[in-house]
């Protein structure tokens, strides 16, 4: 049973609109069940790394035989921090002057996690929040337009990423154009390689896929004759196991040969 005002609009997802108080903008609470056990997971891992750092570094200050210098210590302590963030506030670090075989100066590290910060992680883990200014819009319609919005993000990744489309900055319009097309062309056989690949039960990443059967590779067979000229077939090598599953899969069958026979000197 839903709270008031919330909304599901996908399973394990439910939204809740609230106006802001001078009405000119709205903004639209998220949460996300399976964003909230992703992070929960991230922030378990960070903070196992980081105290695992921390056991570490104090395991060091407790065997050192000559005093260590604080500043390098407190240098130490921060890179640590820095390379776990996500749980850094979780951690209230310090280090101690303690005597050891009689002198001073020795440093000992302690350290205590914030229990108010562990309550924040429960509380807004698989929570979002977006903000617009249209202030008509039911729920469920804006949370749908702003995942239409992280699809034209992935499109821009994989234009960039998977398809090394790379802006390039060209000085004529009609350059400008074929460039926009051929991105689009790009982007549209790719989506479609994605749709196929879904069909036949062979998930969503053709990156993947055109790594499999980019390894099947053709090559050129010359044959002498008795005319004193060479023939040359250009031959397809035969696919491994692997990628003929993949292939038959895509109900897609290799021809032997890709061009016919030419003479050669």
């Amino acid at each position: 049973m839903l709270e008031e005002g919330w909304t599901e609009v996908q399973p394990g997802v439910e939204v809740k609109c609230c106006q802001a108080p001078e009405g000119a903008e709205t903004f639209i609470l998220c949460r996300s069940e399976a964003r909230r056990e992703k992070e929960r997971a991230m922030h378990a891992r960070f903070e196992q790394r980081l105290e695992a750092g921390l056991k570490k570094l104090a395991g060091r200050l407790d065997r050192a035989k000559r005093k260590p210098d604080r500043a390098q210590v407190e240098r130490q302590i921060g890179r640590l921090l820095a390379r776990n963030s996500r749980a850094a506030a979780l951690f209230e670090v310090r280090t101690v002057e303690v005597e050891r075989d009689g002198r001073k100066g020795h440093l000992k590290l302690e350290w205590n996690k914030r229990k108010e910060h562990r309550q924040w992680w429960a509380l807004s883990e698989g929570a979002y929040l977006l903000r617009t200014n249209l202030p008509d819009w039911p729920a469920e319609e804006l949370w749908r337009s702003y995942i239409h919005l992280t699809q034209v993000e992935s499109a821009f990744r994989v234009e960039k990423s998977d398809l090394s489309l790379r802006p390039i900055w060209h000085q004529l319009e009609h350059r400008v154009q074929a460039h926009v097309l051929f991105s689009f062309l790009a982007y549209a056989m790719w989506k479609t390689l994605e749709l196929w690949m879904a069909r036949s039960d062979l998930g969503n990443s053709p990156r993947m896929l055109l790594e499999e059967l980019a390894r099947i590779k053709s090559q050129d067979v010359i044959l002498p004759t008795s005319a004193g000229r060479d023939v040359r077939v250009r031959c397809v090598r035969k696919p491994d196991d692997s990628q003929e599953l993949l292939l038959d899969r895509l109900g897609l069958q290799l021809p032997l040969r890709v061009s016919e026979p030419r003479w050669c000197k």
